[in-house]
């Protein structure tokens, strides 16, 4: 199986956001800003797999287009969880590290499928 290293950053990151939620939840009885992050920064990685299964260029960018959108909005939940002290410096410090990391691959996809698209 051919190696898909946007696939594996995001479903990893996925595996670490269900972990937090699990914390949030269980340790520090937070159960609204959880299901949030819980939502959009399992996403990620669920759009990225839609986009391999698409049948078009169109439907691949969108789909791509969704799951940036989603790590920018898990960015937004993460910057929260730490100003309101439920995640301590170096969980943010490691997750951000990891998102920002899967927003530049997936900038960076968009950006070559919209420049191969124009030609």
């Amino acid at each position: 199986m051919k190696e898909n290293i946007i696939k594996d950053k995001s479903f990893n990151f996925a595996v670490r956001i269900v972990e937090l939620y699990q914390y949030l939840k269980d340790k520090k009885k937070e159960f609204v800003l959880s299901k949030q992050i819980l939502k959009s920064g399992t996403s990620i990685g669920a759009n990225v797999e839609e986009a391999d299964g698409s049948i078009s260029k169109a439907e691949f960018s969108n789909k791509l287009s969704i799951a940036y959108k989603e790590a920018k909005e898990t960015h937004y939940w993460l910057r929260l969880l730490k100003a309101s002290n439920f995640i301590t410096n170096n969980i943010f410090d490691s997750l951000i590290k990891d998102l920002d990391e899967i927003m530049k691959i997936l900038f960076a996809i968009l950006k070559t499928t919209r420049i191969n698209n124009k030609k």
